[in-house]
């Protein structure tokens, strides 16, 4: 059997709200949570926040991180706080963190891993982990892929990069009562039922396809041998768009990066360019990979949040849905404004009447059986639990 508490909260108070999420909490389930998962904007004192909510509902395992838009069954909020707390006989939680992730990848997947039950213990069928990670760090995609390896493949993985409310300056993983950067944590989830994981972007290419002659980690220098900047200018002028250099913003949360990956796009969201031409993003490109500029619309987006939602439900064989953890890009919620509504709509007709809960990252994470995988940028990716 599992319980679990889908709880919210805008109020700003640090410690109001952290006892006001861990009462919730404490209320809907019997007995304490054996993990507890938190999203917050960083308006809050996380410190204060996490060690209230951990006073009044005392969880076994809590961990999550700073977000830029917290939702929990189709009620999108910005500057608040939301949690998800599992109690459960039928799940086995473990939580796994690393420290300096920007210095070595290969331990700080070593270091998360060293805390996996599964990987010895044969008793549980289905192994999952969600992973959170300090995606201003960068190298998300390299972490995804030593987790792969020190795993061996055995765990399914989704999650996301914690954010700042798109200030992009410091973003925070949460590892018990602690808040720290220039890190990532894990929840290891083990289970004789199957989680579904679900990922999907709705973007398409627009631009001919474009060789990276010259890229350094986030800084795309050069495509095809020109400044990166040219690029994104010829085709503002070939369908007629506006590229303001001082501010192009706007235009790069329409017009964004997708690299050619097996028949499929992993994405990247410019940010800022420089007098050089240099195009800054928000995660690597790998150089010599051949992009697209890559365009979408609103109903797009929520349809690709459908279908996410509708592969994870198809893994869940004949089980109902329990409840879910939905990852989306900021610059998603940025470039739809209202109707970033849409999508969580979707998920509340497709769930309903199970609970979700989740928040806006600077990058997705997935990597699930014949699905696209790694680190993303504006993409949909879904979480579902049985009942």
């Amino acid at each position: 059997m599992t319980e679990v508490a889908v709880v919210h909260t805008n109020e700003t108070d640090s410690t109001l709200a952290g006892k006001k999420l861990g009462c919730e909490i404490k209320a809907k389930i019997s007995g304490n949570p054996d993990a507890l998962i938190v999203f917050a904007s960083p308006l809050y004192d996380f410190k204060l926040l996490l060690r209230n909510i951990a006073a009044q509902c005392n969880p076994a395992h809590m961990l999550g991180c700073s977000s830029a838009g917290e939702f929990s069954s189709a009620t999108p909020q910005e500057g608040s706080a939301c949690a998800l707390a599992f109690k459960s006989s039928d799940m086995v939680f473990s939580v796994g963190v690393a420290r300096n992730l920007s210095s070595d990848r290969k331990q700080a997947a070593q270091s998360i891993t060293d805390s996996f039950n599964g990987l010895d213990d044969q008793t549980y069928a289905y192994r999952t982990a969600m992973v959170l990670t300090d995606a201003l760090a960068g190298f998300a995609d390299s972490l995804i892929e030593e987790i792969t390896l020190s795993t061996s493949g055995m765990y399914q993985l989704f999650g996301g990069g914690a954010g700042d409310d798109a200030q992009f300056k410091r973003t925070h993983i949460f590892y018990g009562e602690d808040a720290i950067t220039d890190a990532a944590v894990a929840l290891e989830i083990l289970s004789n039922k199957p989680i579904g994981i679900g990922v999907q972007h709705g973007w398409e290419p627009a631009s001919a396809a474009m060789r990276v002659t010259e890229v350094d980690g986030k800084r795309l220098i050069s495509v095809n041998a020109v400044p990166a900047i040219e690029a994104f200018q010829a085709h503002a002028e070939a369908t007629g768009q506006i590229l303001d250099l001082e501010k192009p913003t706007a235009f790069f949360l329409s017009n964004v990066i997708g690299i050619e990956d097996q028949g499929a796009y992993r994405l990247r969201v410019p940010l800022t360019t420089n007098t050089k031409g240099e195009v800054f993003c928000a995660a690597e490109i790998p150089s010599g990979s051949i992009i697209y500029i890559m365009r979408t619309s609103c109903v797009c987006s929520a349809e690709a949040a459908a279908q996410a939602t509708k592969t994870a439900l198809a893994q869940l064989e004949d089980h109902r849905p329990k409840t879910a953890i939905f990852f989306d890009c900021v610059a998603t919620r940025l470039r739809t404004g209202q109707d970033f509504g849409l999508e969580l709509g979707k998920l509340d007709d497709l769930l309903s009447p199970a609970t979700y809960v989740g928040c806006n990252t600077y990058g997705q994470i997935a990597r699930a059986e014949g699905q696209f995988g790694g680190f993303h940028n504006c993409t949909a990716v879904i979480g579902i639990f049985p009942e």
